[in-house]
């Protein structure tokens, strides 16, 4: 199809979405509104109403609040969440509790976390443990070895050895690379995907599935309902149909139902016929490949799997994609042939994280990979949100030796998030933690990489959203080749970046550190 077919199949199907005034009516925004407004109604009745009853009114607000503190510290929230609930219910009882209240039953995925939890035991044995990777890896690497332990009681990750990765330092790379291998679909294509928008790189993706449906290929595109109020008309999943291509929207915003903020499918995967996966911080949109620019330069990375590891990737878009409804039968597409590539290194673990399992899988990678390191831990990322575990771990190892390094954005795309990451710039820089940022634009890129050995790539940012909110996915990889591509690519882009000190820190707006310390309050639940 010539360019110009694609560009009027794009605008035949692509309208661009509305925020509108449903996503404000629909959201969690307008439940906090109400309720806020609720608790100062109250109030404003009372002081009125009932002023020689203040004895009663403070009496009972100390025994409410200490009976609300004692049952939030015995809960299983992450202890920053904690601090934040009792800060909102100590100031604001009546709009404290209704919300934590709201958050608590969360009507839209209580269902929800059961129906995974059923798939999970359904596929718990869909993939085996190959027993000579665990003794290569027992002898190689007991410590990967034992966070593979770990990874296979959150569910079914195997650790595998016969795969190659192919890192790719920008959006641009990635997408090239995987518009030749859809190309080369001969039966299946899954994609999943956080953000699509209309433009080129959609377009061409787009294009390639028309075509490949009209060849006999299955198509299923899985995308997050968000794109609903930013992105896509409400009728787009009809309008792929059409085209043969099996779409479906993860968890679509109902009306006070569910809320669309909180467990949103972050995930980005391609996998073609079993034996070529992709995943990364990089999502189907324009700004992703710098075709438009929004916050200057966009520098995002991915990585490129073809081999045995390509079967979880697989697993992990099947189990996602069968929430509404029955398991599909996963012998159809776990048993296609994955020939071992001719230059595979090393051994490469692909894992999902899930909001609804009480295990925040991603954090605990990242956290394992701060606590092995000995020479050092380079890290990009866009957002720096950290809880007190995650910030110690970074200021331990450097304080221990380790070289920590960060490559955050040098122009934001949020500033909430922007002004709270500059809120742990002082403690991480007297522990000996080294930040940068990116002076050409924005760092979307979601990376680990340390010692020379090891390495994650995937969905996983540095804060809440990620470690509690998001369903994510990422490839932890020991001893890959493309381990020393990851690290010169950090090495390159530190280059563009400008490295902030405690005087940068000092000469920060003031509106900025204003805005980071009040929000880091309420920070666990943005």
């Amino acid at each position: 199809m010539s360019g110009e077919n694609q560009d009027n199949l794009g605008m035949r199907l692509l309208k661009k979405g509305h925020k509108g005034i449903l996503r404000l009516v629909f959201s969690r925004t307008a439940i906090i509104t109400l309720l806020f407004l609720t608790n100062f109604t109250l109030l404003f009745l009372f002081l009125f109403r009932f002023s020689t009853r203040w004895p009663e009114y403070y009496g009972f607000n100390a025994l409410f609040t200490v009976i609300m503190a004692l049952y939030l510290f015995n809960s299983r929230l992450d202890p920053s969440a904690k601090l934040t609930w009792l800060v909102l219910i100590t100031t604001m009882p009546i709009f404290g509790t209704l919300f934590y209240l709201f958050t608590l039953v969360d009507l839209g995925h209580n269902a929800m976390g059961k129906r995974l939890k059923q798939i999970n035991i359904e596929s718990s044995d869909a993939l085996t443990q190959s027993q000579s990777v665990t003794h290569n890896l027992r002898s190689s690497s007991p410590e990967t070895l034992a966070l593979s332990n770990y990874l296979n009681r959150t569910g079914c990750y195997p650790v595998y050895s016969d795969t190659d990765v192919r890192y790719f330092p920008s959006g641009e790379a990635k997408f090239e690379a995987m518009l030749r291998e859809l190309e080369k679909a001969e039966h299946f294509i899954f994609l999943e995907y956080f953000i699509i928008d209309e433009g080129i790189m959609w377009g061409n993706v787009l294009d390639i599935l028309a075509r490949k449906v009209q060849e006999g290929v299955e198509v299923r595109l899985l995308y997050d309902g968000n794109c609903e109020f930013t992105t896509l008309p409400r009728n787009y999943p009809q309008m792929l149909r059409n085209l043969g291509i099996n779409c479906r929207v993860f968890s679509p915003v109902t009306p006070f139902v569910s809320t669309h903020y909180n467990y949103r499918d972050h995930r980005k995967i391609v996998v073609i016929d079993g034996h070529t996966a992709f995943t990364g911080g990089i999502n189907l949109a324009d700004e992703y490949i710098n075709r438009i620019e929004r916050f200057g330069h966009w520098k995002d990375t991915a990585i490129m799997l073809n081999g045995e590891a390509v079967k979880s990737f697989t697993l992990m878009f099947l189990q996602m994609w069968s929430l509404p409804d029955k398991l599909l039968d996963l012998g159809n597409y776990l048993s296609y042939p994955t020939l071992p590539p001719e230059n595979s290194s090393g051994f490469v673990l692909p894992y999902g994280d899930s909001p609804l399992d009480n295990e925040r899988v991603g954090h605990q990678v990242y956290l394992d990979i701060l606590n092995r390191a000995k020479r050092y831990v380079h890290i990009m990322t866009p957002y720096l949100i950290l809880d007190a575990e995650m910030e110690n771990a970074l200021k331990y190892a450097a304080k221990r030796g380790v070289d920590v390094a960060l490559i955050l954005p040098g122009i934001p795309d949020k500033k909430i998030p922007y002004a709270l990451a500059k809120t742990h710039y002082k403690a991480l820089l007297s522990a000996g933690v080294k930040i940068y940022e990116y002076s050409p634009g924005f760092i979307h890129a979601k990376s680990f990489v340390s010692d020379d050995e090891s390495a994650v790539v995937g969905t996983i940012n540095l804060d809440y959203r990620s470690f509690s909110h998001h369903f994510e996915c990422a490839a932890y990889m020991q001893g890959t080749d493309c381990i020393a591509d990851i690290e010169q690519d950090f090495e390159e882009t530190l280059k563009l970046c400008r490295r902030v000190s405690m005087e940068t820190v000092k000469k920060e707006k003031l509106r900025t550190r204003l805005v980071g310390y009040l929000m880091k309050v309420v920070a666990p639940l943005l």
